[in-house]
């Protein structure tokens, strides 16, 4: 009796310890199954918070740099030829081109070529006749070149480089009229319809997806490391000065000649400018079938010269490696700089111009 006990409490115990074996080995695999569980969990996290930055990083790729509006749009630019004899004051469409070409000419005059892009006016003017250099800017700006006569080297260049132009003197009067508000050679206007309807019976293209010549920027910066350029004076000639007076309320140049303020003809608002650019190179007297002395620019190549923008000036050199290439600016350090956004005035001076970019400070003593 006794044995028999024994081998009951033993099978008995045999079985609770299969018993206990076989509840650990479900705790093990429950554990197992729950720390796997665990893992999935914390991976599915992780993966959601990778793609929220994903998503994020994203977003923020896909939102679109801000452009610059000056030159924005796919319409072709016009460059026109403008009087800038005391006579022809004041002008007409100044302060709507995108850049100001300034230049001399004969006699210490200076024309200028505004370039529009985009603009509906019903005054452009006076416009004058066409000169050669004039034409490189043309070009390297994919403009259509708008003037009223030309000169002979003029003539020739524009056959030659095959430019796209209209000459005002041989179109309708109803196109190309004079002002009697002034007494010709300078009076003659069109507006930007008269110009585009004859561009469009020429068959000229009206589009172009050139780029810029200035590098504009939308985001509005100053020179902080450049001098003070408050009141810009740049002595052309005996005849012709130029002065930029700066507005820090606007932010703006007012431009003046000859000691007279520039206004616009149709509004009688300033003429103002964000931007000044200054290149110095050298002019000769050309010789051509006329002698009327009418000059020449030697303009290929590195001139020094300056950017001004919001009070203040840095030395740049303007690179043009062709008449038909578009001129480089770039900083002292040999990168393209960046050109605010907004309007542009280019003074191309005789290598000789003594420019001064702010008034002198007089000091007294007690």
């Amino acid at each position: 009796m006794k044995g028999k006990r024994t081998a009951e409490i033993g099978r008995k115990k045999g079985g609770n310890n299969k018993l206990l074996i076989i509840l650990l080995v479900i705790v093990i695999i429950i554990g197992v199954v729950l720390f796997a569980m665990k893992i999935l969990n914390d991976r599915k996290t992780v993966d959601v918070q990778n793609e929220n930055v994903a998503n994020e990083i994203e977003v923020v790729e896909l939102q679109p740099e801000p452009e610059p509006q000056i030159v924005a749009g796919t319409d072709r630019p016009i460059a026109v030829m403008i009087d800038n004899h005391e006579s022809a004051w004041p002008q007409a469409g100044l302060n709507d081109a995108y850049i100001v070409y300034e230049i001399i000419v004969e006699g210490g005059e200076t024309r200028l070529m505004p370039i529009f892009k985009g603009k509906s006016l019903e005054k452009i003017g006076p416009i004058r006749s066409a000169r050669h250099y004039f034409l490189d800017y043309a070009m390297e700006n994919d403009a259509i070149y708008v003037h009223y006569g030309q000169s002979p080297q003029a003539e020739s260049d524009i056959s030659s480089f095959d430019i796209d132009n209209i000459n005002g003197l041989v179109q309708s009067s109803s196109d190309f009229w004079r002002d009697s508000g002034k007494y010709a050679p300078h009076n003659a206007v069109s507006s930007m319809e008269k110009i585009l309807k004859i561009a469009n019976q020429k068959e000229y293209r009206t589009s172009s997806d050139a780029e810029s010549v200035l590098n504009y920027v939308a985001t509005e910066f100053d020179l902080e490391n450049g001098e003070t350029a408050t009141d810009v004076q740049i002595p052309i000639s005996n005849l012709q000065k130029v002065e930029y007076k700066y507005d820090p309320e606007r932010k703006v140049y007012v431009r003046y000649a000859r000691g007279e303020k520039q206004v616009d003809w149709v509004t009688g608002e300033d003429v103002v400018t964000k931007n000044i650019i200054i290149t110095f190179a050298d002019n000769y007297t050309l010789a051509d079938s006329e002698n009327k002395g009418r000059q020449g620019l030697y303009n290929i190549g590195d001139k020094e010269g300056y950017y001004i923008t919001n009070g203040k000036a840095i030395k740049i050199i303007c690179s043009k490696p062709s008449r038909t290439e578009k001129t480089v600016y770039k900083n002292e350090a040999g990168e393209e700089i960046e050109v605010n956004d907004g309007n542009t005035f280019v003074q191309i001076c005789p290598i000789d111009t003594e420019i001064s970019l702010a008034p002198e400070v007089e000091t007294t003593t007690e």
